[in-house]
């Protein structure tokens, strides 16, 4: 399972249906995409905010996917194809590309931003 910013923010602020969520999914199987990392550090106000993403990371069990040669390839072709018709973002294509790649589902409230790709989406609500 591959969790979207969105589940991993809900997370992080304690909310019970983003907990339950993740700890329903089996340990070896939780990961983000470095996207997602990169947009949680994006968000952080100071720097006692970034340690504790940096220990709920590996407490969660969450492990990030890098980027590779194929993922960029395959996002690429997505913001080819999606970006004048859907307003596809360069990260939500990144992430997408990295579920494909991965052959894993993702894990979104953002539906709206992956619909109609070609990944494989179970979607969160709050």
């Amino acid at each position: 399972m591959i969790f979207d910013t969105d589940v991993i923010i809900w997370f992080m602020r304690g909310k019970p249906e983003a907990a339950q969520v993740v700890a329903s999914s089996p340990k070896e199987s939780r990961f983000i995409s470095i996207i997602t990392y990169m947009e949680l550090i994006q968000g952080i106000r100071d720097k006692a905010e970034l340690k504790i993403l940096k220990k709920m990371l590996p407490q969660a069990a969450l492990t990030v996917l890098p980027l590779s040669e194929h993922i960029g390839n395959l996002a690429s072709d997505l913001m080819d194809n999606y970006k004048l018709s859907a307003g596809l973002e360069v990260q939500d294509a990144l992430i997408a590309a990295t579920a494909v790649a991965h052959q894993d589902t993702l894990y979104t409230g953002n539906v709206k931003h992956f619909k109609g790709l070609g990944v494989d989406i179970k979607i969160f609500s709050v």
